[in-house]
């Protein structure tokens, strides 16, 4: 049985918008994935509202509690739902990288209507290099740069990039069950950081993943050809050896590689300014109550990592606002007709360049 929401597309919230009086904005709906992406896609969304037109962010089911990017594009795509007055907002997860393999990946690639992350999560740009040390200060209220953080995430790239690379031919051969995510996962993560000597870590992973890469090479010696190729398709998508960790799964991400980076320096830098107050308290009561607010005004790490919004100089970000810039590009004028908006924007299919 067909359920009423299935016909609430891009027309729906049009037309509903025309029910009210007066001269109003355009509001152009946003669905999202979850809640935890709602402040995400809102600062994103935020640099295009004007006086004519306005995001409302949404979730896509308001009858349910199932969230996640099928759950969205299910009600949204396989509906014909989004147009105009209608987008969604999703992660790439590695629809992107799968080159339309998949329908899903056909969907987010070829839509206009589809805005996406092309790292793998939201979680990947709050993991972005240029703002780790930002994520630092807030949580230890200490600008002291202990490491330099593109420079060690540039290294713990080019160490992962070759099986990364195998694990993208794996999932584009629908082989997944013999390489998957979760076994990219466990051979990439840190094991520990030390921080007067971080290399080591990279080291490790570098050691493990050239040997993966050998036991690769002798048990699929016929895609070792297709692997160097997607090597060089991957480049022209600009996923390279030196950003690999924006492609990678989100939460593996944060979990074992950004907290294990983060946790000891923001140890040292906690002591640090700890060891500062004591030194100059002029009495056991002043240095008690430094003591305290300093600890109360500090952030928990996983909070700053999730509160995170210093990532907008991504290169990758850049290419989300051009989506949106486009997309906008395309509608009509306030006040025109827009009897169908697929036929209309049908010369926009090909619009998202790789």
């Amino acid at each position: 049985m067909k359920r009423l929401t299935d016909n609430i597309n891009s027309r729906y919230f049009e037309a509903a918008d025309k029910l009210l009086p007066g001269k109003r904005r355009g509001r152009i709906i946003a669905f999202v994935e979850s809640y935890d992406d709602v402040s995400f896609w809102r600062l994103l969304l935020d640099e295009f509202e004007t006086g004519d037109r306005y995001f409302q962010i949404m979730l896509p089911n308001r009858g349910g509690l199932t969230k996640g990017k099928k759950s969205a594009l299910r009600s949204c795509i396989e509906h014909k739902g989004l147009g105009s007055s209608l987008i969604a907002c999703v992660d790439s997860d590695y629809d992107w990288l799968l080159q339309g393999v998949t329908q899903t990946s056909r969907e987010i690639i070829s839509s206009p209507f589809v805005i996406q992350t092309y790292t793998y999560a939201i979680e990947n740009y709050q993991c972005w290099s240029g703002s780790l040390h930002q994520i630092c200060v807030q949580c230890t209220l200490n600008d002291h740069r202990l490491v330099d953080f593109p420079t060690f995430m540039e290294l713990y790239s080019q160490a992962v990039y070759p099986l990364f690379v195998w694990n993208v031919w794996f999932y584009r051969k629908k082989l997944h069950n013999q390489y998957s995510m979760q076994d990219l996962n466990i051979d990439i993560r840190l094991r520990s950081v030390d921080i007067r000597r971080p290399q080591i870590a990279v080291d490790a992973v570098r050691e493990k993943v050239l040997h993966k890469v050998k036991w690769m090479e002798r048990h699929y010696p016929d895609a070792i050809p297709e692997v160097a190729a997607l090597k060089t398709e991957l480049t022209s998508m600009g996923v390279t050896e030196n950003n690999t960790y924006l492609f990678l799964q989100g939460h593996h991400l944060i979990e074992n590689v950004i907290l294990k980076l983060l946790t000891p320096i923001c140890t040292v830098l906690r002591q640090e300014r700890e060891a500062e107050i004591r030194r100059y308290a002029v009495h056991a009561q002043q240095y008690k109550n430094e003591i305290s607010a300093y600890q109360h005004s500090q952030m928990g790490l996983a909070e700053a990592i999730r509160k995170n919004t210093h990532y907008r100089d991504c290169e990758l970000y850049q290419r989300m606002r051009d989506d949106v810039s486009k997309f906008l590009s395309m509608l009509p004028e306030r006040g025109s007709e827009n009897q169908q908006d697929t036929e209309n924007l049908k010369s926009a299919d090909q619009h998202k360049e790789s």
